[in-house]
């Protein structure tokens, strides 16, 4: 019941993204792919990406599911890059996320204006519901619904290990911010003590670190350290004073640098905006006036 995880750090997002493996069959999933984006050029380019499937390539796994743990507002996703890129391949790998998606989509196709969105789920394979199942070879990825930093957030855990995107941090990280559209702190409280609720010995792969000047990033933590030193929330932290906290702190948070380029990828499954009748491609940004 141990998956193989290989992690690839993405330093300009401080984002993990995770090979997963059975080493019984070399069935294979990756959860939560970085695609390169520079804000100020508008170039976005696949090198991160390139080189989660150059790891599968040489340890010949064969890649049958991309699973996001929510829809990022710090990155774009790499799964729709991933599979058109094998999908000459016999079987693609399928894109999944947490059923939430939806209230994200149709949030987020009001504040871009985006007329000709369906914000029904598509274009993701599977929308997964808490407690789903799926098989990856001879192992099992469990779906735990862990909604609070985003509505539509999921963990996935396999065996020994849960992949817990926002939800948690390092020990020094603390927890997700819960001031996004549908987020709620009294929410992720539940939801980070349903996993504090597994054995300690669990190892905890993140989907981001911040670390201090000079050290090095920490791609996972386990359930005992989190409840041990969770700065945020460990085991003896009151929901009132989970919510206190973080309502304090939230207010005082910067808007994501990339927040709208990321959602306006991420709420399709990592495609970009359709082209124009010139083959451009544009993302949207609504401003804010503060004149009255």
């Amino acid at each position: 019941m141990t998956p193989v995880v290989q992690s690839f750090f993405h330093a300009s997002t401080n984002t993990w993204s995770h090979l997963v493996s059975d080493p019984a069959t070399r069935a294979a999933l990756i959860v939560d792919p970085v695609l390169d984006f520079d804000p100020a050029s508008g170039r976005v380019s696949s090198e991160s990406a390139a080189a989660l499937l150059a790891a599968a390539a040489s340890a010949n796994l064969a890649l049958g599911w991309i699973l996001e743990t929510h829809a990022h507002a710090d990155h774009l996703s790499a799964a729709d890059w991933i599979k058109r890129r094998l999908g000459a391949q016999d079987t693609a790998p399928r894109i999944g996320i947490g059923a939430g998606i939806v209230a994200v989509q149709r949030h987020f196709r009001e504040v871009f204006g985006l007329t000709d969105f369906a914000a029904d789920g598509t274009p993701f394979d599977r929308l997964f519901a808490d407690g789903e199942r799926i098989a990856l070879g001879s192992l099992e990825v469990e779906v735990i619904a862990t909604p609070g930093h985003t509505s539509d957030g999921v963990s996935y855990r396999i065996g020994d290990a849960v992949f817990v995107g926002d939800t948690l941090f390092a020990p020094q990280g603390g927890t997700g911010r819960c001031d996004f559209p549908g987020a709620d702190a009294a929410t992720q409280y539940r939801s980070i003590r349903r996993l504090y609720a597994l054995p300690e010995t669990t190892r905890v792969f993140l989907c981001h670190d911040y670390p201090a000047a000079g050290a090095e990033a920490q791609s996972q933590t386990t359930i005992a350290a989190e409840k041990a030193g969770n700065v945020q929330l460990n085991a003896a932290t009151t929901e009132a004073d989970y919510i206190a906290f973080r309502s304090q702190r939230d207010a005082k948070l910067p808007v994501p640098r990339l927040l709208y380029p990321s959602l306006q990828v991420n709420i399709r499954a990592g495609r970009l905006p359709p082209a124009d009748a010139g083959g451009r491609v544009f993302l949207r940004l609504p401003l804010v006036s503060d004149d009255a």
